[in-house]
C-alpha cells in the first residue's frame, strides 16, 4: 500500500505544481509577446538501500512554446512586432541582457526607450536614448529615426534595435520573464530579423485549451486524493486484521 501512497502523494504535488504553471499562462493570455510555459510529468525513482522498487511523480518545465502569436495593427509607432522568429534585446533589473517578444515600448522621463515594465531597450551600442520633442519612426530592420515634432524634413538616425535570433533550445526563462542564454552568453544582433512598426504581437496562450487543462488537472487531483484515502483505508483494515489474529 505504501507504493500506492508514494505515487498518489507525489502525483498530488505534481498536479498542484502544473496547475500553478497553467494559471500563470492563463494570467498572461493578454500579455503581448508572452510565450506559454510548457510542462511535463516524469518518473523519479526513490533512491535508498536495497532495490529501487518505489518511484514518484515529478513535475518539470522543459521550456516554452515559441509558436508566434497573432500580430495586430495598433497604429502606435512604438508598438513593434517581430516578423517570424527573433527577439528584442532589453536590459533586466540586474543589468544583464535579456530577450523578449513584447514590443510595446515607450519613452520615459529620461528620454530612454523602455518596455512597459521599465526595462531599457537595447540597441547595437547599448540602451537607446532619444531627444525630447522628437517624433520617432522605426524601419523594418529595426533602425530608429527622429524628426522634429513640429514638422520638417530633418530626419536624424538615432539607433538600431538589437534584434537577436538564437536557437530557442539554448534559451531559458528567468524569474523576471525575460529569456536568456543558458550558458550566459549574449548573442550578436541578427540583421535578418525584421519588424513591423505600429503593430503588436499577442500572447500565444490558448485560453480555451489552458482552461480545459486546468479542469482535467482538478479531476486528476480528486482521483489521486481518493487513491490516498483508499490506501489509508486498506492499511487500517490490514492492521485490524493482524491485530485480531494476534
Amino acid at each position: 500500500m505504501d507504493r500506492m501512497i508514494y505515487v498518489a502523494a507525489s502525483g498530488v504535488r505534481a498536479t498542484m505544481q502544473r496547475q500553478e504553471v497553467l494559471a500563470n499562462n492563463l494570467a498572461n493570455v493578454n500579455t503581448p509577446g508572452f510565450r506559454a510555459e510548457t510542462v511535463a510529468f516524469r518518473v523519479a525513482p526513490v533512491n535508498g538501500e536495497g532495490l529501487q522498487t518505489r518511484a514518484f511523480v515529478a513535475e518539470t518545465t522543459p521550456g516554452a512554446d515559441f509558436t508566434p502569436g497573432v500580430i495586430t495593427s495598433t497604429g502606435r509607432t512604438l508598438d513593434i512586432a517581430i516578423q517570424g522568429q527573433g527577439f528584442f534585446a532589453v536590459q533586466g533589473a540586474d543589468g544583464r541582457e535579456g530577450y523578449t517578444r513584447n514590443g510595446g515600448f515607450t519613452v520615459n522621463d529620461q528620454g530612454q526607450l523602455v518596455t512597459h515594465a521599465g526595462q531599457a531597450v537595447l540597441g547595437d551600442g547599448g540602451p537607446i536614448s532619444v531627444q525630447p520633442g522628437t517624433v520617432l519612426s522605426i524601419g523594418s530592420d529595426g533602425s530608429i529615426s527622429a524628426a522634429p515634432a513640429g514638422g520638417g524634413n530633418a530626419v536624424t538616425p538615432v539607433a538600431r534595435l538589437k534584434l537577436v535570433n538564437p536557437p530557442t533550445a539554448d534559451l531559458s526563462r528567468g524569474t523576471d520573464g525575460l529569456f536568456r542564454m543558458k550558458d550566459g552568453s549574449e548573442p550578436a544582433a541578427d540583421v535578418r530579423v525584421r519588424v513591423n512598426s505600429g503593430s503588436i504581437e499577442s500572447s500565444n496562450v490558448n485560453a480555451v485549451e489552458t482552461m480545459v487543462g486546468m479542469i482535467t488537472l482538478a479531476r486528476q487531483f480528486e482521483m489521486q486524493m481518493k487513491l490516498m484515502q483508499s490506501a489509508d483505508a486498506a492499511a487500517r483494515k490490514g492492521a485490524q486484521l493482524l491485530g485480531a489474529n494476534a
